[in-house]
């Protein structure tokens, strides 16, 4: 009985959290242009043709391009200062690594809407224009305390010692972290990286709030003006499904890799 419920508990949180996405995908492929959902209109694939047939087509993949941009640079440049503020946070005294990984913590646990007035505040104060700096800069600063947290237990788990050998045996600093420290810091580097890149891909308020009167427009900002101006078009559908399902494999990709990184550093600790 208590195995019983356990199940059935598991089945409704799973529903909850995933039936609205495969609701989506299943209706991406009866060519729905609004949010009343009906399968009148038949299977089929209108909604992928419109992708690249409607007139709003250039405006789309233009949103797409510029979400990627800014996802790839700001992903890259947080994954290399996140896996670096962690290994440094790390080597801090008991009291100051608390202390800044409170800080860490401030980016995460505030509100969105605050942080994004915050960023155009600051860039206002610094005379920074509207555009791809203040949008890079801001994507930078938000996604990389999610690259310490991911880091962060890695650093925990590998054992100190074999940094200490290898410096030991002739390697320098430098060459001892990229030799011994980040390979084996790899599978949460790989993490924090997917992390950034999903926050920066899913964001909206701080780009809305920070994009000014650039025409500068990515999904989620390009998917607020289209749906407020003339109802959601019937693509939409197709690259949400498109979309979760890109996401999907980059997590399942992600997942395997780390467990192959994670077995390879294990069995070279081991010899």
């Amino acid at each position: 009985m208590k195995k019983a419920l356990s199940i059935a508990y598991l089945v409704i949180v799973a529903l909850f959290l995933y039936a609205p996405i495969l609701l989506i995908v299943f209706f991406s492929f009866f060519g729905q242009s609004g949010v009343n959902f009906s399968t009148q209109a038949g299977f089929s694939f209108d909604s992928y043709a419109a992708i690249f047939s409607s007139p709003s087509s250039g405006e789309l993949f233009t949103a797409i391009a510029n979400t990627l941009i800014i996802a790839a640079i700001a992903s890259v440049i947080s994954t290399v200062l996140g896996a670096v503020s962690a290994i440094g946070i790390f080597h801090l005294g008991k009291r100051m690594k608390k202390f800044v990984n409170n800080i860490n913590q401030w980016p995460i646990i505030s509100s969105e809407i605050v942080t994004a007035f915050s960023f155009v505040l600051f860039f206002s104060t610094l005379g920074i224009g509207n555009g791809w700096v203040r949008l890079i800069i801001s994507h930078v600063t938000f996604c990389t305390p999610y690259v310490v947290l991911a880091v962060m237990p890695r650093l925990y788990q590998m054992d100190g010692n074999i940094y200490e050998a290898a410096l030991d045996l002739g390697a320098s600093p430098i060459r001892a972290l990229f030799s011994v420290e980040i390979p084996m810091l790899l599978p949460g580097i790989i993490s924090g990286f997917t992390m950034a890149f999903t926050m920066s891909l899913d964001d909206f308020i701080i780009t809305q709030l920070n994009k000014g009167t650039t025409g500068i427009e990515t999904l989620s900002t390009y998917l607020y003006s289209d749906g407020a101006k003339r109802g959601l078009e019937p693509f939409w559908f197709a690259v949400f499904s498109i979309i979760f399902v890109v996401v999907l494999l980059i997590i399942l990709f992600s997942n395997l890799s780390k467990k192959t990184m994670t077995k390879k550093a294990e069995g070279g600790a081991k010899v």
